[in-house]
Formats: structure tokens, sequence, C-alpha cells
């Protein structure tokens, strides 16, 4: 799907328009109607509507590398993850003394464990800018080492998605051990404060709310800026002719590399702003089936588009709230008809229904010279 840079540029602003028009209109209707007002918008409903704005960040990062780049990753579970992981650490030094075993130091789980001290890669985590420096650093050191050894070797297509999957699945195994010093099973949970706020007040969940808000404006605005960038138009000839990309010139790898990172990073940073408002970070989220559902989220927004991502994460995640109320051994069911029917039907998406771009015109010989852009 191409847009030119006029209609990228456009389709920017109704985005950052709509999503600025939700977060006021959500806040005015949580702040300043009664609670019984139909109108109200309760505290929960405020975190939920934040956890579906840390998936539709998650999505972004996935439609930037698998809609513009070609790679179908099934591993960026595991970026978000560990970015919550990063956060949970921070929210656990936090509590201090306040735990059920009241060792200021020491977790709870670690106490029940009969652990003696504290491991040293915790160490730092009982400060802000540390545990938010390593958000980005973990999974975009993993996405650095992992991709520099996948795109050297030319890995490329079903193989490379096969091996992320595995990524995450050994991480998984790894973080249910209760020898690794992150609560094994039951993960980080019963966090308290989050830079000296209290978590359990509705003026902090409004606030991570709207800091998730513009998470997902910036992440948009910089994947946004790399598509329409030179580096976009390479990438998308990476795609599309990888072996002719490298005939011209390019250093293909390095592409890959860079826009692989960046997206890990992303995922992190969701994942961050996940763990506070969910209140929980456990093994769970490296599951291989949770990479897998991002990728149906993105295929059912419309590929290659950005604003498609977020537009199937958020559907699709409060479609998954309503049904697994109503039929929840049935629901993976539903998602999996849903994805047919889309697939068949629609196989741009629904973004395809919102924009029908036309192909634009440019030389087949010279990714550079293309003046469109995905």
């Amino acid at each position: 799907m191409w847009l030119t840079r006029p209609l990228a540029e456009r389709s920017t602003r109704t985005f950052l328009g709509v999503l600025f028009a939700a977060l006021v209109i959500v806040t005015v209707l949580h702040v300043f109607t009664p609670q019984d007002s139909a109108l109200h918008v309760s505290a929960y409903t405020v975190t939920l509507l934040g956890k579906y704005l840390c998936y539709a960040l998650l999505a972004v990062a996935v439609d930037l590398v698998w809609g513009y780049l070609g790679i179908l990753s099934l591993g960026h579970g595991a970026f978000f993850a560990l970015g919550g992981y990063a956060m949970g650490m921070y929210l656990m030094r936090q509590i201090g003394d306040r735990g059920t075993y009241g060792d200021p130091v020491l977790p709870d789980f670690m106490v029940f464990l009969n652990w003696q001290e504290l491991p040293w890669y915790w160490l730092g985590f009982d400060m802000a800018w540390f545990a938010f420096a390593m958000v980005l650093l973990a999974p975009g050191l993993l996405a650095l080492v992992f991709g520099f050894l996948a795109f050297r070797s030319r890995v490329t297509g079903v193989y490379l998605s096969i091996i992320t999957q595995a990524l995450t699945f050994a991480l998984m195994l790894a973080f249910f051990r209760n020898e690794m010093g992150f609560g094994g099973n039951n993960g980080l949970t019963d966090f308290r404060d989050i830079l000296g706020f209290n978590l359990r007040t509705d003026a902090t969940r409004l606030g991570l709310f709207l800091a998730t808000g513009v998470a997902l404006a910036i992440g948009f605005v910089i994947c946004r800026g790399i598509v329409t960038s030179k580096l976009g138009r390479v990438a998308v000839a990476c795609r599309d002719a990888e072996a002719r990309t490298r005939f011209l010139g390019y250093r293909v790898e390095r592409v890959q590399l860079f826009v692989f990172v960046i997206s890990a990073m992303l995922a992190g940073v969701a994942g961050a702003l996940y763990v506070p408002q969910v209140g929980i970070i456990n093994p769970s989220e490296f599951s291989p089936l949770f990479s897998i559902e991002i990728v149906v989220w993105v295929a059912l927004g419309g590929r290659a588009t950005l604003y498609g991502a977020v537009i199937g994460a958020v559907l699709v995640n409060y479609a998954k709230t309503v049904l697994t109320g109503v039929m929840p051994d049935a629901w993976l069911f539903a998602l999996g008809g849903l994805f047919v029917l889309v697939t068949v039907f629609l196989p741009k998406g629904i973004a395809g229904l919102v924009f029908k771009p036309k192909k634009a015109a440019a030389p087949a010989n010279n990714p550079d010279s293309q003046e469109a852009t995905v």
C-alpha cells in the first residue's frame, strides 16, 4: 500500500488529532462528570483504555518491521515483556519495607525463597532514570544482538519467523524458573508507587493513561518519520526486492538491523507503560501465542499503514474484553474466524476500507528515486 508524502502527512495529522480528541474526551468525562452519570468514565475504564493504547503502540512497532521491512517477527512479545520487567523491577524496589516481610531491600518473593542478597542485575533499579533507560536498552540490546546474527547470516522469511518465536519461547521458559530472580511463575506484582505517586489513586491511573497516549503519538511520529525518509524507501525496497537492493549497493542488513532495533525499543516502552496500569508482569507475556496475536492485530487493522495497526489492536482487544466475559472458551475461535474473514474479504485490512491509495509511479531500478513511500 503506497502513500504519497502529502497523504502520509495528512494521515498522520488525522491520527494525532483523533488521538488527542480521545484523550481529552476521556479525561473530561472521568474528571468532570458525576460518578452516577451515564457519561462518566470510571477509573477501571481509564485503565482498560490505557492497556489498549499500550497494545496499540506494540502493534505499531510490529507493523514497522512487518509492513515496511517485510520481517514477520513472532518474537515482539519478548521485547514487550523485557520492557515490562524492567519497569516491574523498578516498581518492586519502590515498595521497600512496606512489603509483607518488611525487608527494605529484598522483594517479598526473594525473602520467601530465602535469598540472602539482591542479585547484581537488580542493582540500580531503585533509581527511576536507570530503570527507564533499561526499558529501552534491554529490548534494544537483545534485538541488536539477535538481529546482527540473523541478518548477517541472511536468515529471512519463515526461517526468521521461527527463530524469533523460538527466542520468545526460550525466554519464557527461563523466566518461569525461580532461580532467575524474577518472581518465577507469579512474576512481579503488588506495586505501590511510581515516581512517588500512589498507583492505586484515580489521578495516577489517569496520568498513566495520558502518558501512554503521548507515548503512542511519539512512537507513531517516529515510525512515520522513518517510513517517509530515504531509509524507509530503502526498507521497502528490501522488502519487495532484497536481492536487487543489494545489487544496487545498499547494505541491506544495516537497514534491517536499525529498523528492527527501533521497533524492539518501542515494544519495550509499550511493555513498561503496560505494567503499572495492569499491576503485574509474569512470564505469560513471553508466550509465543501472544506474539502471534499481535500479528493478527496488524493484519486485521491493515498492514503497512501504522494507523491500521492501532485500529486492529484497539478493536481486537475490545472484542476480547467483551467476548471473554460472554464466551471465554470460544474467544480464540472467534478471533481465528475474524482473521479468516478479513483475510478473504478485506486483504488490506480494515484500513483498506478507509483509504484506498493508488500506486505511485517510480523508476523500478532505483529505490532512492521513488517519490512515494509506503
